[in-house]
């Protein structure tokens, strides 16, 4: 849907060709004539339903077709997701394989992983491996999968605030009031600068193969009460007034807290792979929290809780 009729401020600068185009995934041959006399494509866009793995295959297929039918195209970027790696039914699996890299992928076996359950994660391997045996078929053009974590940074227009996991929970912490994070991860956080970038890096990168896959991470690993905590450290000025995250887990979740947390301290977070063919260095969280707190005070017009009131 097009961020411009519903009032989004758009800001876009292109040194050379730019042209605009408005797609729907759920029409097929949306990219029909988009895609024709492009080399590149990068493939972000989220599906309307993840639990519905026939209706991921159709779009995947179409999105091929028009690529094939764009006779252009030689690189395929497809953008999948850090659960596609480690989003598990049973956390013990952690701990048999706690090496979070590019060969891990969570455990198919497990009765509990259902479209209902996993959607998101077990859909975003269709379309890694819908992608990749097309492009295979094809000889022509090759796909390529990143994986990132979780997306965060500043925001450039003031909708941006109210969507996205990661840069709308910032904003809850600035108003006083924000989540626990699910099975108590700790965020896994990749600035959307840095995650564009190794976009682009592994559409220009002469260094892979089809099928290859990549995760865009920084590796830190920190708890979400940190997150808030730290916020007062980075923008003094703010004068903002720390709190807890709100519990969000059933009693037979919390627990588990001390063994959850266990298991996530236990993981070995690697980021070499994408950091090889793209020579991307990430920058750290301190940066990225100031510019996205930066941003949605002065364009998402938030106004953080403070110890002045």
């Amino acid at each position: 849907m097009s961020p411009i009729p519903r009032g989004a401020t758009v800001a876009v600068t292109a040194s050379g060709r730019l042209t605009l185009h408005a797609a729907d995934l759920d029409d097929d041959g949306c990219f029909d004539d988009i895609f024709k006399g492009c080399h590149g494509v990068a493939h972000i866009s989220h599906v309307s339903d993840y639990t519905d793995h026939e209706y991921i295959a159709r779009v995947c297929q179409h999105v091929v077709h028009s690529i094939n039918l764009s006779e252009t195209v030689t690189r395929v970027v497809v953008t999948s997701s850090l659960a596609a790696v480690i989003s598990e039914m049973d956390l013990d699996e952690l701990v048999r394989r706690p090496v979070i890299f590019e060969d891990r992928y969570p455990d198919d076996s497990n009765p509990r992983r259902t479209a209902k359950s996993q959607g998101y994660s077990m859909g975003k391997i269709i379309a890694e491996d819908a992608f990749a045996e097309a492009a295979e078929i094809s000889g022509r053009w090759d796909a390529i999968t990143c994986c990132p974590s979780d997306n965060v940074g500043p925001i450039l227009s003031r909708h941006q605030k109210d969507f996205g996991p990661w840069q709308h929970q910032i904003e809850k912490m600035l108003l006083g009031k924000y989540d626990q994070n699910w099975v108590y991860r700790p965020w896994y956080p990749v600035d959307v600068r840095d995650d564009a970038d190794c976009h682009i890096g592994l559409l220009e990168s002469t260094e892979v193969d089809n099928g290859d896959r990549f995760i865009a991470w920084s590796t830190d690993a920190i708890d979400v009460a940190d997150v808030c905590a730290e916020i007062d450290e980075v923008l003094p000025e703010l004068a903002f007034e720390v709190t807890e995250p709100v519990e969000i887990h059933p009693e037979k979740i919390q627990m588990r807290e001390e063994k959850y947390r266990s298991i996530w301290m236990g993981c070995d977070c690697r980021n070499e792979r994408i950091q090889a063919v793209t020579g991307v260095e990430f920058r750290p969280f301190e940066e990225t929290r100031r510019d996205c707190v930066e941003s949605l005070v002065s364009i998402g017009g938030v106004k953080p809780l403070s110890t002045k009131e």
